[in-house]
């Protein structure tokens, strides 16, 4: 049985249909992505799952029960939202402690519960810390702290780390992720970054405009895009027309007339690839750009320009309109949708 089950959800903003008959399934224990862009309506279908979104239009089943008609505080549900939401006059203990509090459990209990979550999120030397003294990593750490304290069934996470600069936001991408493995807890998680998506997930589902286009695993999904959208969103490929392609490939047939071709930028190669299936042609390097240790390179071939990521020390010893001889396995030439 699946753990979390949305079945054909439709939400309306008036004649603006926000969400368009959604329906997927999570296993328990999963970390899935909802990834998109913004305006797509993953942190809507994300709130919709929290209970705080009313939708038209379908049924929402957790671990067996349907909750479509349960109050937030019913459902079992944590959530982390992109901004901390701490209560800036307590502690982080104090602040983690709080749905308990609520649930008018014991002090020792709290005690007990709030102290092994900050052992979980290592932050157990900030107990008595207040949140303006506190990085916004932290911060964000205490925010995860309060819902896990509350032993959810499922995690909500909306852009939790969107607002952090990159160095502590890499960090708690690994720290999320390996905490998910060690509770294994269900988690749902909001991003449009799809590099974050890439790291943290067991299964991603790409919206947009209301829609899941697309959903697989990180290296099927980056490996075989259904379309032009989840191509150039997802990574950087080169999209070419069916005319396009067999100008590079004389023995290309086309099966489907509108159909587009992706080329992954790192599969074009500038050292021979062996056996019938690779392609050969020529191009001129036109310019280039560094990103850290690939260089991407643009290749006019004539007919069209070609972007092909090779690591940094490959292009040391060439130079700038320098020609060159390119490789593609025929494999590495995927149909997409237009």
């Amino acid at each position: 049985m699946n753990f979390i089950a949305i079945d054909h959800v439709s939400l309306s903003y008036g004649d603006s249909k926000v969400l368009k008959d959604i329906s997927l399934t999570i296993e328990k224990g999963e970390l899935i992505t909802l990834l998109g862009p913004s305006g797509c309506g993953k942190s809507t279908l994300l709130r919709v799952l929290a209970g705080l979104e009313t939708f038209q239009e379908g049924e929402i089943y957790l671990d067996g029960e349907e909750i479509s008609e349960r109050a937030p505080r019913d459902r079992n549900v944590g959530m982390v939202f992109q901004s901390y939401a701490l209560f800036p006059n307590m502690t982080v203990f104090e602040n983690i402690a709080f749905g308990l509090s609520v649930k008018k459990l014991s002090k020792s209990v709290i005690k007990e519960k709030v102290n092994a979550v900050l052992q979980l999120v290592n932050l157990e030397d900030k107990a008595d810390y207040y949140p303006e003294q506190l990085s916004g990593g932290q911060q964000q750490r205490v925010s995860l702290a309060r819902s896990l304290v509350i032993e959810p069934k499922v995690l909500l996470l909306d852009e939790p780390l969107s607002a952090l600069d990159a160095k502590i936001r890499k960090q708690l991408q690994m720290d999320i992720r390996a905490l998910q493995k060690k509770l294994g807890i269900t988690m749902i998680f909001v991003t449009h970054d799809q590099e974050e998506a890439m790291i943290l997930s067991d299964r991603i589902f790409v919206m947009s405009e209301g829609e899941i286009v697309q959903q697989a695993s990180p290296s099927e999904l980056y490996a075989k895009p259904k379309s032009k959208f989840v191509a150039t969103f997802i990574g950087n490929y080169n999209i070419l027309s069916a005319d396009e392609l067999k100008q590079l490939d004389s023995a290309f047939s086309p099966k489907r007339i509108n159909n587009k071709y992706a080329i992954r930028s790192e599969t074009i190669r500038l050292e021979p690839i062996p056996g019938e299936e690779a392609i050969r042609f020529h191009g001129k390097l036109e310019h280039t750009i560094t990103l850290g240790s690939t260089i991407r390179c643009y290749y006019n071939t004539g007919s069209v320009q070609l972007t092909v990521d090779l690591l940094n020390r490959d292009l040391e010893k060439r130079e700038l309109d320098q020609d060159a001889e390119l490789y593609i396995h025929r494999d590495h030439i995927v149909a997409i949708e237009g």
